[in-house]
């Protein structure tokens, strides 16, 4: 007897359709065909111990089972539970009458029970987009995949379960989760908040301006001065995820397994501070079996680099192209994916190895030979990648014993919340572009021209701090960001100055 069931694989962070063909005859043999990898070949035996320990019986007939489409290589022990049914449901042990009717994945336990698998949300995106009436997963899954509105979504602990819903003798619950009403509720809860930083008002500033538009960032400063603290706080002020913001980044974080049992929509924009020892492919993303990196999980938040020269030179270095393209892709012989990767790179660095070059009070022990060769080790390109480059100075006491709290993050974020509201009806024609850090060339001359003054400040300092062409387009964004902010439509010289006043590594008085 022929049965077909379904199930899905995940390709880069989109799910494409598997039809399980099962085919029991006369013999004695199981083959299992269609590109599996061993993880799929070994579900043989753990479906084997599932139904025994259940009381049921694996049929000893001839099986053949192709997974197709057959050149698409299958991967993972997510497809024990359809592969159990369908044998099952060939050699007449479950009904077949509504099996075409629901796409079904889930890893088995020896004992039946079913295991998390990764990707739940773009499989379930991928079975309404099909027209199919339900999804049967893992119980760990369900919140995750019943995201997605007009489909019914299952969440079994047993195979039993299942096997008993497909014979008439059980009705599943459907998972329901209100998504808008706890995505909208969970936006403003942060952790940490601006208010609780003493001083450093320019640096907040400068955090402002990189919000409100998108920008990169990277702090400098002497250990101890707050770097690591206001980057953290970042993630408060900038504008809230849009529901079509936070199904790409929850779709992401669900392929990469890292939503957790009572996952549902992402509400607040990611934060990702991988140790300074990470490697090129857990950075990018890629490896034997796809993953997405920590590039592409910080894709709509916040990519935290701290202690950035520590950090390998060829991990910097192909930081480099999805900086420009927010993209990702991932080349092998056998396979080529694509991962989102828009995400503002904020760093931190110390301004030479002893850590107190250009402190105001603790003298530095380094030779000017060696305070240029410690901020060698980021290269040209990569800082010119990065809009604002920001000192940050120690706290004095005065200061840091203020019982007085700082502005909060709440009234920071509303301020950039506007200045992000006039960039997105200014680029409402321009697709790809949603804020001031992503225009090309062209719209530079469009909305970001300056005046004759802007022009000849711009012009010394082109010429005094030998800036590249693209240091240029950088100082335009952050002006035009600035111009946002105060509500201009102009970009005049203030602006630009001010802009220019945050390359601080281009000075002539950094490292000697």
């Amino acid at each position: 007897m022929l049965i077909k069931v379904y199930g899905a694989a995940v390709q880069g962070i989109d799910a494409t359709l598997i039809t399980i063909e099962v085919n029991s005859s006369r013999g004695c043999m199981f083959y299992l065909v269609g590109l599996p990898d061993s993880a799929v070949k070994e579900s043989h035996q753990r479906i084997i111990s599932a139904l025994q320990v259940n009381g049921y019986r694996f049929p000893t007939s001839n099986i053949v089972i192709n997974m197709a489409p057959a050149d698409i290589r299958k991967e993972g022990s997510a497809y024990d539970l359809p592969l159990a049914i369908g044998i099952m449901a060939a050699n007449e042990q479950i009904l077949p009458e509504r099996l075409d009717k629901f796409i079904l994945m889930g890893e088995l336990g020896l004992d039946g029970s079913l295991q998390p698998i990764k990707g739940a949300l773009p499989i379930a995106i991928k079975a309404r987009e099909l027209g199919f009436e339900g999804l049967i997963l893992p119980k760990q899954n369900a919140r995750e995949g019943a995201v997605v509105n007009n489909l019914a979504v299952y969440g079994v602990e047993n195979i039993c379960e299942v096997i008993d819903f497909f014979n008439g003798k059980r009705d599943l619950e459907p998972t329901l989760v209100h998504t808008r009403e706890e995505f909208y509720a969970q936006q403003s809860n942060f952790d940490f908040d601006f208010a609780d930083v003493k001083g450093q008002e320019n640096v907040k500033r400068a955090l402002e301006v990189a919000a409100a538009g998108g920008h990169n960032v990277l702090l400098i400063g002497s250990p101890g001065s707050g770097k690591s603290m206001l980057a953290k706080r970042l993630p408060s002020i900038l504008p809230p995820l849009s529901l079509a913001e936070s199904l790409e980044t929850t779709k992401i974080h669900s392929v990469a397994g890292k939503l957790g049992k009572d996952g549902g929509l992402i509400s607040q924009r990611p934060f990702r501070s991988p140790h300074h020892t990470i490697s090129n492919v857990a950075m990018t993303g890629g490896g034997s079996f796809p993953q997405p990196g920590e590039i592409s999980l910080a894709h709509n938040g916040v990519l935290f680099l701290d202690e950035l020269p520590e950090f390998s030179r060829n991990v910097l270095e192909v930081l480099r192209q999805p900086l420009e393209d927010r993209k990702i892709s991932i080349s092998r012989v056998k396979f080529n994916v694509e991962y989102p990767a828009s995400f503002m790179l904020v760093a931190s660095m110390n301004p030479c190895p002893c850590g107190y070059y250009n402190h105001p009070t603790k003298a530095c022990v380094c030779t000017p030979g060696q305070v240029q060769k410690y901020l060698n080790r980021i290269s040209g390109p990569l800082l010119d990648r990065i809009d604002l480059q920001i000192e940050v100075t120690p706290v004095p006491f005065e200061k840091m014993s203020e019982v007085q709290p700082g502005e909060s993050s709440a009234v920071i974020r509303s301020r950039v919340v506007r200045a992000r509201q006039i960039q997105q009806q200014r680029y409402a024609d321009e697709p790809g572009v949603h804020c001031n850090a992503q225009m090309n060339s062209r719209l530079l001359s469009l909305y970001a021209r300056p005046d004759e003054a802007g022009l000849a400040l711009l012009k010394g300092a082109m010429t005094r701090l030998n800036l590249s062409a693209r240091a240029y387009d950088r100082i335009l964004k952050v002006a035009r960001t600035i111009a946002d902010l105060e509500g201009s439509e102009n970009v005049l010289s203030t602006h630009l100055a001010e802009a220019i006043g945050y390359r601080n590594l281009d000075r002539e008085d950094w490292a000697g």
